[in-house]
């Protein structure tokens, strides 16, 4: 095979190859921009709606379960214990920690009321996308939220945010370990907890 045909061949190769590793519906940029400003616009719809705190609350918790990948944070937030329960105890953990999480979350939400937030950027790091956005918040200097999302689970999902420099993730794991730990490593009573925390 002379030389040029040769690297012709070697470089088709290359090509089907690199085509063949590369995932069909790899997640871009614009997907996790897109995916981040639903999620606030359906925030920003509860946070204006005049309802009550209670139903806010049950809203943003839906909303959570919508765009969060629930079981990576709440696996997460868990940490090694995820890996010592029951299907049926990480079950009914993952339900209480999402309402958990949506009361949480729904109360440094309420502080947005009137504002308005923007996607400000969106880069690609390691497995994940971090999407930027900054909330210009009524009286008070801007909020800069950064929002990890990623597809591993088969769907565009953030699996952490970063607000003013709290990583969610890391506040999550050491809250929920030190409830953990005061109940003697009891799942069923931090479960019972969670339903009411947040």
């Amino acid at each position: 095979m002379p030389n040029e045909t040769r690297r012709g061949f070697l470089g088709l190769m290359g090509a089907g190859l690199a085509c063949a590793v590369t995932p069909a519906h790899a997640l871009t940029t614009d997907q996790a921009s897109a995916l981040v400003q639903k999620s606030m616009d359906e925030v920003y719809a509860v946070i204006n709606s005049g309802q009550p705190p209670a139903q806010m609350y049950k809203a943003f918790e839906a909303i959570f379960a919508r765009y969060a990948d629930v079981d990576i944070i709440a696996r997460s937030a868990l940490g090694p214990a995820a890996r010592q329960v029951s299907p049926a105890q990480f079950a009914a953990y993952k339900q209480a920690f999402q309402g958990y999480i949506g009361r949480k979350y729904g109360k440094r939400f309420r502080e947005f009321i009137g504002s308005k937030i923007e996607v400000q950027s969106a880069r690609p790091v390691k497995s994940f996308i971090a999407v930027t956005t900054v909330a210009y918040l009524k009286g008070r200097s801007p909020m800069e939220m950064e929002w990890h999302v990623s597809d591993k689970s088969g769907k565009n999902l953030y699996f952490n945010i970063i607000i003013e420099g709290i990583n969610m993730l890391a506040s999550e794991r050491a809250e929920i370990s030190a409830m953990l730990a005061q109940r003697k490593g009891d799942m069923a009573a931090l479960t019972a907890d969670l339903q009411q925390a947040g």
